[in-house]
């Protein structure tokens, strides 16, 4: 008995588990995203500017941009004052609602 429950417990959770998934998957709405400056590798100083270019598919609004995995909320397109070494930057496509799509671009900086 305690196995016949035991399966219907982990049916019921595993059924629970396909039927958000897909509501918490980012979207490919066919959105591109490209980091043009700086380029990926490339070494900067403490301060540099960040351009990127959003080609917008049927829900894109806008970028959401990260630093080593921090949002960078109202982010004015430079970054300042950054510490020396390797730093990780992602540009995001979100939606008006800032959900996020699946079209990003990353890349990696040495701040000297």
């Amino acid at each position: 008995m305690k196995q016949l429950i035991w399966s219907c417990v982990s049916l019921f959770v595993v059924s629970l588990v396909f039927a958000v998934s897909p509501a918490l998957a980012d979207v490919d709405d066919g959105s591109k995203v490209t980091i043009t400056s700086p380029k990926d590798g490339a070494t900067v100083g403490s301060t540099f500017d960040l351009s990127y270019e959003l080609i917008k598919g049927s829900k894109a609004a806008h970028g959401h941009v990260y630093l080593d995995g921090e949002p960078q909320k109202k982010f004015p397109g430079t970054f300042k004052g950054l510490s020396k070494g390797k730093h990780t930057i992602k540009v995001q496509a979100a939606t008006h609602d800032h959900e996020h799509l699946v079209a990003a671009d990353t890349i990696t900086v040495d701040v000297q």
